[in-house]
Order: structure tokens, then C-alpha cells, then sequence
């Protein structure tokens, strides 16, 4: 597969190339691939149709749009790409219409969950295909479903919670999948959040492909929310497996990021609006 990667949503954006752009806490990234195009997520819904002008993105030319997890910083573009693309497939997993929250400061909880009914959304030309498998939507273009949790140190988010019949519980995020593109250069792995642990997620795809060298992986990687413990033995994780580009985002944070500037180098880049990747 060939493509190019363009991320459209992001905390930040400069540039004179990126001139007109705007931010916002979220993520999307469009994909032109040689088997069509796809979104993936849609950001909060502030910038989404801006930033697809800026850069010259169709979003009535879409073969999908895939929808890494529930959040709304994911999810709150989706009515308004839908308005622009007209009826096309919606990949997600199940769970994509869940209720669930994150506590902030004083215990007060933040709805944190896709903000638009299933109907709605279908009235908009939303084809909802359900994915809970690692599965192939184009040719060389997998999604991974539900990650196994096989690491100790990837614990997810304490803060990001559902309610169950006692009470806050943990929201694990099941629902939590990557988007996989075999390339000529090598796999190429574009993250959500990474809220199944970026160490699952890439042993997942090293042992679905079978293959251990990752040309790329780009998105976020949710270490600004988790332990120095996850920190520490994701950056040994990575630098022990065959990874030559390393491009992070959204909800890494910039401490976790400068630590993978240091450890990486020429390696790491990182991934504000109008990051362009092309394999």
C-alpha cells in the first residue's frame, strides 16, 4: 500500500505551512491511500472542517471513517464530517456509543463520551460497521479490534472511569483500536490514544503480521496521563524493537515527549496539524 498521512486535528499547529490551521485538543488523521481515502477520528469538531479546507482534504471522497475509541476529543467531529461526506461506512467498535466520564479536580466528573445518538448520526448517512477482531477494510489496511492487556505496567487511566452497579469503576476502553498500513517501507501504525498500552498494541501487531520491524508509528500514546514506571518501560520497549520512525501527539504529553526526543533523536518527530507522513 501506498499512502499519505496527514494529521488534520491536534493540540498544536504551527508553521507557515500550516497558515489558517487551527487546534484544538483532539485528533484526526486523513489517509490518501492507492485503495481510497479514509479519516481517522474526527477531532472535538472545532477545527475538523477547517483544517480539511486548509489542506486541501476531500472529505466528500471517503471509502471510511474510522473511529479509534469513544472520547469525544475523537468522536465530536463526526456529524459535521458526516454533513460534508454524505452516507459512507463508519468503522467502530461497539462500545463506540457508551456512556463514560473522566473525574477531574474536587471529584467532579466530565462526560467524556461520543456526543451523538446512533439515530442521528445514521440520519446523516452513518453505515456503522462493528469491529472487535483484527480485520483488513482495504487491501494493506487492517484494524486491530480489542487489544489483548498482557503487560504489568500498562494500568490505563484511573481518572477515566463508567459507572457500574457500585459506583466508579475504571474504563478500561476496550473499544480502544489502531489503524495497521503494510507498506512497501514496512508496517506503518497509526495510534488513537494508545489507552490499551502502546506496548500491547505493538506486540498485537508483531504477532497478527508477523513481522517485528515497524517502519512508523504516529498519533497518541496517553503517557502524559500514566506512570513514570509505563514511561520508563515504554521508551526500553521501543528501543529495543525495530522501530526507524517514532511520531507522537495529542495526548502524549510534553514531558513524555522530549524524554523519546532525547532517547530517539533523529528517529522522533513530533506530530502537530499538517504533519504529513508519506510511505
Amino acid at each position: 500500500m501506498k499512502a499519505k498521512i496527514t494529521v488534520l486535528c491536534e493540540n498544536s499547529v504551527f508553521g507557515v505551512a500550516s497558515w489558517g490551521a487551527t487546534a484544538e485538543h483532539g485528533w484526526a488523521v486523513f489517509l490518501e491511500t492507492d485503495q481510497g481515502n479514509f479519516l481517522l477520528d474526527t477531532g472535538q469538531g472545532m477545527t475538523i472542517i477547517n483544517n480539511a479546507r486548509v489542506f486541501r482534504k476531500d472529505l466528500r471522497n471517503l471509502q471510511g471513517i474510522i473511529l479509534s475509541h469513544h472520547h469525544s476529543d475523537h468522536t465530536g467531529g463526526l456529524l459535521a464530517v458526516l454533513q460534508a461526506s454524505g452516507p459512507v461506512k463508519v468503522y467502530a467498535h461497539p462500545d463506540i456509543f457508551k456512556d463514560s466520564y473522566s473525574i477531574q479536580i474536587e471529584g467532579k466528573e466530565f462526560d467524556v463520551g461520543m456526543p451523538f445518538k446512533r439515530s442521528i448520526l445514521e440520519s446523516y448517512g452513518a453505515q456503522f460497521v462493528f469491529v472487535q477482531q483484527y480485520q483488513e477494510i482495504a487491501p494493506g489496511l487492517f484494524l486491530t479490534g480489542e487489544i489483548p492487556r498482557c503487560t504489568t505496567f500498562e494500568k490505563g487511566d484511573p481518572k477515566l472511569v463508567v459507572k457500574g452497579a457500585k459506583g466508579y469503576e475504571q474504563d478500561m476502553i476496550q473499544d480502544d483500536l489502531t489503524v495497521v498500513m503494510e507498506t512497501a517501507q514496512g508496517l506503518v501504525v497509526i495510534l488513537g490514544c494508545s489507552h490499551a498500552g502502546l506496548v500491547n498494541i505493538l506486540n498485537y501487531v508483531r504477532e497478527k503480521t508477523g513481522k517485528s520491524g515497524i517502519y512508523a508509528i504516529i498519533g497518541g500514546t496517553h503517557l502524559a496521563f500514566t506512570s513514570q514506571e509505563q514511561l520508563d518501560e515504554t521508551t526500553r520497549a521501543l528501543k529495543a524493537g525495530a522501530v526507524q520512525k517514532i511520531g507522537v501527539s495529542h495526548c502524549t504529553g510534553m514531558l513524555p515527549a522530549l524524554r523519546m526526543l532525547q532517547e530517539f533523536g533523529e528517529k522522533f518527530f513530533f506530530c502537530p496539524v499538517g504533519t504529513v507522513l508519506e510511505v
